[in-house]
């Protein structure tokens, strides 16, 4: 009804935010606060994705599970549910050997966990991977134990379905069946599974059924509202005792200022193009409570184990971030290629 100050585009034609017109089947579309062209395309985790009419149009693949277990006892489980359990016990981590699994079982990770140095903190220094071999239920044992491995066969004529391997800092372990294990030798474990195994899972790292409000069923089949209840029905044995989960940074806040200092790399703009993508609060905050868990302020293993933990996260999301620096949590490549 009268002149209206501003650039305006003519009928049928929008703008394109960079001062242009475009017809709007040119729209880009959106994802992680970046613009894509019509056409353009993104993997997101094992799907690929194509921008039309500013909608995606993505593919549907069954895509592989991950659990991650980082630091003092912080999970992230098969369906992406996050949780911090404490424990002094041998605990099944994953194993196809569940009641909802109409197959027979191929494998059982047991996780161990041992307080570290002087401190309230726990780390896992000790996983058994137990393998079901062919159909004579001839049973094998990888003990990882400080970075070495030590092999026990019942039968040791019997054929392996799984193979080992050291890629960088990693100790790699695939089966046949498709589940891929891998340990940093410190405080990182990583389970991989293939989709085969979706439903037919079980343990810490819950039942990969893609629905995470029921990662908490214990080893009797119930949900369990407590992280501490759940973590426990998981115990080898239930002679050892449970442990109360308390925060390291209660009676020491240098510590927690000078972690909330370190740790704050993870909300800063190193990592700004993945924090759309990723929420950096539960790493920076299980970061800080590693870092007061550390026995001394110069031991960095705590805080770069968070660090690293957030940086794989984003890199599964298709972000990958050259974070490390001679500086900050190094990685020697040369050594170890």
């Amino acid at each position: 009804t009268e002149c209206v100050s501003g650039c305006m585009c003519p009928d049928g034609l929008v703008l394109d935010g960079s001062g242009g017109c475009i017809p709007k089947d040119q729209c880009p579309c959106v994802h992680g606060g970046h613009f894509y062209k019509p056409g353009e395309t993104i993997k997101v985790d094992c799907n690929t994705c194509t921008c039309n009419k500013r909608q995606w149009n993505c593919t549907d693949n069954p895509c592989k599970g991950t659990c991650t277990v980082y630091g003092n006892g912080h999970y992230m489980s098969f369906d992406g549910e996050k949780f911090d359990f404490l424990g002094d016990c041998d605990y099944i981590l994953a194993q196809d050997f569940c009641p909802n699994n109409m197959d027979a079982g191929t494998f059982r990770i047991v996780i161990q966990n041992n307080a570290c140095g002087k401190s309230l903190s726990i780390c896992s220094l000790k996983i058994t991977l137990i393998f079901e071999v062919c159909l004579e239920l001839v049973i094998t044992e990888e003990l990882l134990l400080e970075g070495r491995i030590q092999e026990i066969a019942t039968d040791p004529g019997a054929e392996k379905n799984y193979k080992v391997d050291l890629r960088g800092g990693y100790i790699v372990i695939e089966t046949n069946q498709g589940m891929n294990f891998m340990w940093d030798q410190k405080t990182t474990v990583v389970v991989h599974v293939a989709p085969s195994f979706q439903g037919k899972v079980c343990g810490l790292c819950g039942d990969f059924d893609g629905r995470s409000r029921n990662d908490f069923t214990t080893r009797g089949q119930s949900v369990e509202m407590s992280i501490q209840e759940f973590g426990n029905s998981w115990k080898i044995t239930s002679t050892c005792s449970n442990i109360n989960m308390t925060d390291l940074c209660a009676d020491q806040p240098f510590k927690s200022v000078l972690g909330q200092k370190h740790c704050s790399i993870i909300k800063s703009n190193i990592f700004e193009v993945c924090h759309s993508k990723v929420n950096p609060i539960p790493y920076y905050e299980s970061c800080i409570s590693d870092f007061c868990g550390c026995d001394s302020v110069g031991d960095c293993e705590c805080f770069c184990t968070s660090v690293a933990a957030y940086s794989r996260s984003c890199s599964r999301a298709g972000v990958c971030i050259d974070w490390r620096t001679p500086a900050i949590c190094p990685v020697f490549c040369d050594y170890y290629n």
